[in-house]
């Protein structure tokens, strides 16, 4: 049924994704699919990588990681944005297209005050993907 499921990770905050990166080794592991991992990250230096280059190693290395631990295929997909903040919607949506994702599985988080003013990445990217999002939270 699935292919290949993306699963958006932000690599500063792994500690916060673990039930969304277990769900999606579960169903990766279910239909014999590979996991892209996908992470975005601003041109400039930032906590987690000081390049570009460095962010798509430590993307790759993640992947690798968690590939061997969960017993996946699993791939990392470094992409640069000059405001991942703003441009993380539009990007990962770009990124479903890219990686031939026919699932997105990513993290939510526990809906607050804001979400009533600004819509979560996750409810943005499940209304306009053209694949199936599960929203793990």
């Amino acid at each position: 049924m699935f292919n290949r499921i993306m699963v958006p990770v932000d690599l500063a905050h792994v500690d916060k994704l673990e039930r969304a990166l277990r769900c999606a080794s579960d169903l990766a592991q279910h239909y014999s699919a590979t996991l892209v991992y996908v992470g975005v990250a601003a041109a400039t230096p930032g906590s987690v990588a000081h390049t570009p280059q460095e962010f798509a190693q430590k993307m790759a290395d993640f992947a690798a990681e968690q590939g061997r631990a969960r017993g996946v295929a699993a791939e990392g997909l470094a992409l640069t944005s000059h405001d991942p903040t703003t441009d993380l919607d539009p990007t990962l949506l770009k990124a479903i297209e890219e990686t031939g994702a026919d699932l997105v599985v990513m993290a939510s988080h526990v809906p607050n005050l804001t979400d009533y003013i600004w819509p979560s990445n996750g409810g943005t990217v499940a209304k306009r993907a053209s694949v199936s999002v599960m929203v793990v939270r």
